[in-house]
């Protein structure tokens, strides 16, 4: 399992991921901004730009001073991250006013990711511990934001593909969050931050 990892943390893999999170962010981005176009629904670009913050911020981000070595770690890791890039447009909608929500959970995201900053990994690994802005609220602000916006993606897009993602990618994204805390808990600091701030992902929840 370790050598899996390993190869995963390889140089020629993260090459090899940066290629194909290209890839499939170009078909998400040209599907998205499409549906835009065609029906003037501006949560689409709102969603899009939140995911492409994402992505940017993995490419740039800083060198960890250590990281997850499982190769379960590396699986989700990989899976999350790649997961919404599944999404795509539907006629098929719940809730239209759920088109807001996915526009706080945008913006949630990308408040988050701006708190983050460099330290934006894949997998799990200790490059800081960051305990301004959002992560003053819940531990993983930007897993939350994960949250708000694809469960409003879902009542927006109602498909039978778009529940399959978004079953997986809530299932692996709380996996993650778990196995992640479990690493960094290692960390005596990140035990005391625990402790200050106790929820996860949703206040007075979890």
């Amino acid at each position: 399992m370790e050598t899996i990892a390993t190869l995963f943390s390889s140089r020629r893999a993260s090459l090899l991921t940066g290629i194909a999170m290209a890839c499939l962010w170009s078909v998400f981005a040209s599907a998205h901004v499409l549906a835009f176009l065609h029906g003037g629904d501006w949560s689409y670009l709102l969603f899009c730009a939140a995911e492409t913050l994402a992505a940017l911020f993995f490419i740039v981000r800083s060198a960890p001073v250590s990281v997850s070595t499982d190769a379960g770690d590396w699986l989700l890791a990989i899976g999350a991250t790649f997961a919404p890039f599944f999404f795509s447009p539907s006629d098929m909608t719940i809730w239209p006013g759920a088109r807001y929500l996915l526009a706080l959970g945008s913006l949630l995201q990308i408040a988050g990711l701006l708190s983050l900053n460099r330290s934006f990994g894949l997998v799990a690994a200790q490059r800081g511990i960051k305990t301004r802005g959002m992560y003053r609220v819940v531990r993983h602000p930007v897993y939350a934001s994960y949250l708000i916006s694809s469960s409003a993606y879902l009542l927006t897009n109602a498909s039978p593909m778009n529940g399959a993602v978004y079953i997986l990618a809530m299932l692996m994204l709380v996996a993650r969050l778990l196995r992640e805390e479990r690493f960094l808990s290692a960390d005596v600091r990140y035990r005391v931050y625990m402790r200050q701030v106790k929820y996860r992902l949703l206040p007075f929840i979890f």
